[in-house]
């Protein structure tokens, strides 16, 4: 008798398959999946070898998440281009998850790289980073904006972009540099938004490409003025011109219970002597 011909038990065809025999008992009882002979002495089943590839096609489904019912339908019309069909729409939906996992892993090593900034930095230090371009979601803002307003800007945009939650993204504000020398330290302009799978430029902020002065500030907004000083102190002794915004993002708020200990990174794109 040919190899692939011989009967196997339904433990050992189960073991085959690396799943339980009660899988199998279970794929019979709905009709999914038959065993190819009953042992008429004990009415055990029986599978063979050709039945592999069928039972490997609807595990595959399974693990892909597709439902019985669907997998029922196609088993009653089996044919390349139905499982060509149904291979199609599960690799969309993993492209999808993908990309989601993709970007929930840079959020993390965003958070991460924050983490590792709390624990290293100096408050005092004010230096200077080099930075790759980065493209944000902008909202314009201006004193007159409140703040419920400004929730109702951030959320429009985190549902335009399909963000699932707040943690997906980094969020800030923005300040021009103009508006620093001219000692209008509350004149913020715009918030922004950091979403990790940004494929696109268009309609965007580009973050510039460059070399930052980099600063942070603890506490309350009250004293964030005389940080800033400090800082344009720093740029004209070391002979900078900062230009553009001044990009503002808290860094520790998971960690944190009160306004009081809250930290700002503050960055600068700078030109000059370096």
């Amino acid at each position: 008798m040919d190899e692939k011909n011989k009967l196997l038990t339904i433990g050992q065809f189960a073991a085959l398959h690396g799943i339980n025999k009660k899988t199998l008992m279970w794929y019979d009882e709905i009709g999914l999946f038959k065993p190819v002979a009953i042992n008429p002495e004990n009415g055990y089943r029986c599978y063979n070898y050709y039945q592999s590839p069928i039972l490997e096609t609807i595990l595959l489904l399974r693990e892909l998440d597709v439902s019985i019912p669907e997998i029922q339908d196609f088993m009653k019309n089996r044919s390349a281009q139905n499982l060509k069909y149904l291979l199609d729409e599960k690799i969309a939906e993993l492209d999808l998850q993908l990309l989601h996992l993709q970007a929930v892993r840079k959020t993390l090593s965003s958070h991460r790289q924050d983490m590792d900034t709390l624990l290293t930095m100096d408050l005092s230090e004010i230096c200077i980073v080099e930075k790759e371009e980065q493209c944000l979601v902008t909202v314009d803002i201006d004193k007159d904006v409140t703040f419920e307003r400004e929730v109702e800007l951030i959320t429009a945009e985190t549902a335009r972009y399909r963000l699932g939650r707040l943690h997906d993204a980094s969020y800030g504000s923005m300040i021009p540099v103009a508006s620093l020398h001219k000692g209008n330290f509350d004149d913020y302009t715009k918030l922004f938004i950091e979403i990790p799978r940004l494929g696109q430029k268009s309609g965007l902020h580009i973050q510039p490409k460059g070399n930052y002065l980099r600063a942070f500030h603890k506490g309350g907004w009250d004293q964030l003025p005389l940080r800033y000083q400090e800082i344009l102190t720093f740029a004209h002794g070391k002979g900078l011109t900062l230009s553009g915004y001044s990009y503002e993002k808290g860094i520790n708020e998971t960690v944190i219970d009160r306004v009081e200990d809250y930290i700002m990174q503050i960055e600068i794109p700078i030109s000059g002597i370096v």
